[in-house]
């Protein structure tokens, strides 16, 4: 296949021996092009927003920016790419929170290269490709009956533990090395999970429902 008709696949992972094999893995298949990679959610903004990739393999839990976060926040404003959530994480909550962000696709790091390939053309084509696991996570997390915060992310948790403490956006932003901007985005998902009406109500159910520790 023409290198011009290529799928261009972005690779978002903090950890750069998985960037690495991923790297080597893409290299087998003549139609899948990786035109670049990221380390956390905020630089894959950049990177995307540069590269125009069709297709991005986007970790969930990174420092900074996690990949759910990343992934809404690319897909408003490039909502032509397609994402594939690709993480060591199989929990029903986090494959809720990649897909509700917009994610097609939801693989576990430890896909073949020939299904990994498969699932980037699938996804181009707007397909969704789904690990049985990831499946099988989602059904039991949809029979199991919800509690308060059950849907709150790794990182949010994070705020809401600074949250408890008192600190205000712009410190949370600062010990968390996250955007200001993030750390507001942060709080509101919070407050609209927990069903509080500000940030001490918040805080209250966190201590109570113990949230935090």
């Amino acid at each position: 296949m023409s290198e011009s008709r290529s799928i261009r696949v972005v690779s978002v992972d903090d950890h750069e021996v998985v960037r690495k094999g991923l790297r080597f893995s893409l290299l087998a298949f003549d139609d899948l092009e990786l035109v670049g990679e990221a380390a956390n959610g905020e630089e894959a903004l950049r990177v995307c927003a540069e590269l125009q990739p069709d297709v991005v393999l986007m970790d969930l839990r990174m420092p900074g920016m996690g990949g759910a976060e990343a992934t809404q926040a690319l897909l408003r404003d490039h909502p032509e790419v397609k994402v594939i959530a690709l993480t060591s994480f199989q929990e029903g909550t986090r494959v809720q929170q990649a897909l509700q962000a917009g994610a097609i696709g939801y693989l576990l790091k430890d896909v073949g290269a020939d299904e990994l390939a498969q699932a980037i053309r699938a996804a181009h084509a707007g397909r969704s490709t789904i690990s049985p696991e990831a499946v099988k996570a989602l059904v039991e997390a949809a029979m199991a009956k919800p509690d308060i915060g059950h849907d709150l992310t790794a990182r949010e948790l994070d705020v809401l533990a600074l949250l408890v403490e008192g600190l205000g956006n712009a410190e949370i932003a600062e010990r968390l090395v996250i955007s200001h901007h993030t750390a507001r985005y942060h709080v509101s998902s919070i407050l609209s999970k927990l069903g509080a009406a500000n940030r001490a109500e918040a805080a209250a159910l966190a201590v109570k429902l113990g949230l935090v520790t």
